[in-house]
């Protein structure tokens, strides 16, 4: 049985706490408030904006050793929604890859919206997880917490495919604010 902290209490971080309930493995929520509480979960997501991650690795970057680390972000400029503000041969998984060498990162969830997740759905089918990242067993952790909670856990690769993750959900961002598709939409794959 898992235990998964999340550091976040947004829209995506409820989320994903509902989705953590929903696969019967246990929960910890730690929001901005809880900065002196420590990390106790094997998978910790990070469920914050991108510009805050780190700020978290300072500050948590010792309790994050040894542990799964998930990756949520869309590294995009929010004054401009316009680009990406990390390197184009990176992403911002392999920045907190390279910050973080005693966990195990991958990248998941950006390419959802917290609806999404929260319903399990997007347009009647299972709502689709990619995961990216060098660890296998850290994908198959996570995977088996997002398939009990009735998504699709669909491995996209190693850590460098989180760069194209990351390119994806920022497309998929610009289209919600641009209007042109809802913030109840989003990706599912049909076999």
């Amino acid at each position: 049985m898992a235990h998964i902290s999340i550091i976040g209490s947004g829209n995506m971080g409820q989320a994903i706490a509902g989705l953590v309930g929903k696969s019967g493995e246990t929960v910890e929520v730690l929001g901005s408030s809880d900065a002196e509480r420590v990390v106790t979960g094997d998978i910790v997501v990070l469920a914050v904006p991108y510009p805050a991650v780190g700020q978290i690795i300072a500050q948590r970057g010792a309790q994050l050793a040894g542990k799964v680390v998930v990756d949520i972000t869309n590294p995009l400029d929010f004054e401009t929604f316009d680009s990406l503000v990390v390197p184009a041969d990176s992403s911002a998984t392999a920045e907190i890859a390279a910050a973080l060498p005693e966990s195990r990162v991958i990248k998941a969830f950006n390419t959802n919206f917290a609806a999404t997740l929260a319903t399990g759905t997007v347009n009647g089918r299972p709502t689709t997880v990619l995961l990216a990242g060098d660890d296998a067993d850290a994908k198959t952790a996570l995977a088996l917490v997002i398939s009990a909670a009735g998504l699709r856990a669909v491995d996209a690769g190693d850590l460098r495919r989180a760069r194209e993750l990351e390119a994806v959900g920022f497309l998929q961002l610009t289209l919600a604010v641009g209007e042109k598709t809802s913030w109840t939409g989003g990706f599912a794959l049909a076999d």
